[in-house]
């Protein structure tokens, strides 16, 4: 599934997972070392637990952030 973020340097997420388990995510654009390390955090954690951790996280003076983003991507693609 590929998600559209919204206020962040990321262009686009994609998301693989296998029923409730992350099993893959990638990020186009943004902070490469970043995202990469947000990716393979998240990788295998269950999206409840990923979702709860990341949710809220702002960078800098933008309401949002690539992880954020990420929690939200991650409630369209498990349909939370």
């Amino acid at each position: 599934m590929e998600y559209i973020p919204r206020g962040v340097c990321s262009r686009a997420i994609q998301i693989e997972l296998d029923g409730d388990t992350i099993k893959n995510v990638e990020f186009v654009g943004g902070c490469n070392g970043n995202t990469q390390g947000i990716a393979s955090l998240v990788r295998g954690m269950k999206v409840d637990d990923a979702i709860a951790r990341m949710e809220g996280i702002t960078c800098g003076n933008k309401p949002t952030s690539c992880p954020d983003q990420l929690a939200k991507a991650l409630r369209q693609a498990a349909g939370c």
